[in-house]
């Protein structure tokens, strides 16, 4: 596959097919009782619509059921979003309701879970069914599923170290960096060489689970692609898509006092290396996975359209990064860049109406 070929289904199909999933996951939340709750889920919708977009792509494995694999994407992404921001904001730091709001995560990926209230730790109470129907809507797409024993085992795997992350990171800030220490000590002689704070980084991506489902809805599903699709996402894959996401942001978590993971490389020489390293392992891992050209174009597509975000030419030293690491990723990389910088830039000159219509 070309990477216009790429970006053409992408626009046609996958776009308004997320954008219509969370109007409708919008307009819930607008229905939530609780005022934190509320404002929580609306925030998670409004900021991080391109955290679905982006995972999207990957219902395009699924052929004639993109559309549904979009459907539990956009769902799964959107508890992972919304519950983000409810750590983020939370006052107690409280580890146990992190866990129980997490559950809702694990639930997601089974057939049948019983209800639970997920915040029964916390005062916020009163969601009128938001959180536990965006779990059924994964669960409903992956009763459809013909090929779900292959991979059930592989996505509660990446589903615990997603949780674990979550939780350990968002805990009172001096014993975040002891507590993710310490889990992954517990991983390390299972893991490729990596520091603690890139097995991090290696866990806070949906990307494999996404690649997952979305598969499994193909009826020439095998065993055997659930097994290199583990290997490949995680831990290479996942890990470049985080550590570029805190690469950008690096400029803003240190202002807002959060935990970035390319803050703890000790020079920025070594991050640009460690970051190669990734994009490298990135692709050589595609190198089993079915429609192993799809896989190498989102790695590419990561390299280019994370880049391109507005908040790297604000950061002189991670822009000077960043033009070497596209530059290390090829032409490729050049295109999603470029294309990366014009749908940004149509996103800020069309009115929200127009993008409305273009979007149903």
């Amino acid at each position: 596959m070309m990477p216009i070929t790429l970006m053409s289904r992408v626009y046609r199909k996958i776009i308004p097919a997320v954008h219509q999933e969370l109007a409708y996951w919008k307009s819930r939340a607008e229905k939530i009782p609780n005022q934190e709750l509320r404002n929580q889920a609306l925030a998670s919708i409004e900021h991080k619509t391109f955290h679905c977009e982006g995972g999207g792509i990957l219902a395009l494995t699924a052929k004639g059921d993109y559309q549904k694999a979009v459907k539990f994407i956009v769902a799964y992404q959107t508890i992972s979003d919304y519950l983000d921001n409810l750590c983020d904001r939370s006052t107690s730091l409280d580890p146990a309701d992190f866990t129980a709001l997490h559950e809702s995560m694990s639930d997601a990926l089974l057939l049948q879970a019983e209800e639970k209230n997920y915040y029964r730790l916390r005062d916020d109470q009163d969601d009128d069914g938001y959180l536990h129907d965006l779990s059924e809507t994964c669960r409903s797409v992956l009763r459809e599923l013909d090929h779900y024993d292959f991979i059930k085992d592989y996505l509660q795997e990446l589903c615990r170290y997603y949780c674990d992350l979550q939780v350990n990171k968002h805990v009172v800030k001096e014993e975040r960096v002891p507590r993710l220490k310490n889990w992954f000590n517990y991983y390390q002689d299972k893991l490729p060489e990596m520091e603690w704070y890139e097995f991090s980084a290696c866990s806070g991506s949906t990307l494999g689970i996404f690649c997952l489902v979305s598969y499994a809805m193909r009826e020439d599903f095998q065993l055997e692609d659930a097994r290199n699709i583990r290997k490949g996402y995680f831990p290479y894959i996942q890990g470049l898509h985080i550590l570029l996401d805190y690469f950008i942001d690096q400029e803003e978590d240190i202002i807002g006092g959060d935990l970035n993971f390319c803050t703890y490389y000790n020079s920025e020489e070594t991050l640009f290396k460690r970051l190669k390293h990734f994009v490298n392992e990135a692709d050589r891992h595609t190198e089993f996975l079915p429609h192993k050209k799809f896989h190498q174009l989102i790695n590419r597509g990561l390299l280019g359209i994370y880049l391109s975000d507005a908040k790297v030419r604000k950061q002189k030293n991670v822009r000077k990064l960043a033009r070497g690491i596209i530059k290390s990723g090829g032409w490729i990389s050049y295109f999603f860049y470029f294309n990366g910088l014009a749908y940004r830039s149509l996103q800020k000159s069309i009115p929200a109406i127009i993008t409305r219509s273009f979007t149903k």
